[in-house]
């Protein structure tokens, strides 16, 4: 499967590279950068620490897309709904990665999932997926007895807040208690704010030192407090999932999906 890795020259562009190179059935094709970027012409191995991998960072992802099967996304948001026009009209894969998304821009990427087949996650964790799926079901189980509450810390240079996982956990225990999150997601407590309300959904943001990521999701009631947690050691696990799923949704159909449909967590 050949794959493009857009923001290639960043962090987390960087371990994809790595993650392509150390992953069987797959091979790097393209390596993009924004046009003011000082990487561009570089070899994106050498530049990711791997080696020489004969693809240079380039600025044109037009080419680039007409040349792959799949595309690694974990950029921004305004990038990813652009790319996600480009993937659609080459009939690709397109793993989005990327956080920090408004309430309105998941409309652009549900009429491009019409023709490519688009994976969005706001982690591509195996373990936060699994935690989600798990947060879920302690919702569902757990009656309005239980508070929720959401913690998450980031390095400090993290620039959205809550955390994509943060919000996708906070997803899954609305899910699981049938209600929206939108409604009833508190994401800041300041001041008098009064007694907590029953169902709602609290968020606590903490930021700094060089953290990759750190999540709970808390049930408290008066008498007993339940805690699932995930930590991330290493952001090499952030893309080897989104590798792995991009090799799931390359015979797939045209659609929006999730790291849960990769798992088989739909249930």
């Amino acid at each position: 499967m050949r794959l493009v890795v857009v923001g290639a020259a960043g962090r987390m562009g960087q371990n994809l590279v790595k993650a392509v190179a150390a992953q069987d059935g797959v091979v790097l094709t393209g390596a993009i950068e924004q046009p003011q970027s000082p990487h561009l012409g570089q070899d994106a191995g050498l530049l990711a620490g791997i080696g020489a991998a004969d693809v240079t960072i380039s600025d044109d992802y037009l080419t680039a897309f007409a040349n792959a099967d799949g595309v690694l996304d974990f950029t921004v948001p305004k990038a990813s709904l652009e790319f996600a026009e480009v993937a659609a009209q080459a009939r690709i894969v397109h793993v989005i990665g990327t956080t920090g998304w408004g309430a309105d821009e998941d409309e652009p990427l549900k009429a491009a999932a019409r023709h490519a087949r688009l994976i969005k996650s706001g982690n591509m964790s195996l373990g936060v997926n699994l935690l989600a799926h798990l947060v879920r079901k302690a919702a569902e189980t757990l009656g309005e007895d239980f508070d929720i509450e959401v913690l998450e810390m980031h390095h400090r240079h993290k620039i959205d807040a809550p955390s994509g996982t943060a919000l996708l956990l906070g997803e899954a225990a609305a899910d699981g208690r049938g209600i929206s999150l939108e409604d009833r997601a508190v994401r800041s407590r300041d001041g008098i704010t009064g007694a907590r309300k029953a169902g709602d959904i609290g968020f606590a943001t903490l930021r700094g030192g060089s953290v990759i990521g750190e999540h709970s999701v808390m049930f408290a009631s008066e008498a007993e407090r339940i805690e699932l947690s995930h930590k991330a050691e290493d952001r090499q696990l952030f893309a080897r999932g989104a590798v792995r799923a991009a090799l799931w949704g390359f015979d797939k159909k045209p659609g929006l999906y999730s790291m849960a449909d990769v798992l088989g967590l739909t249930d």
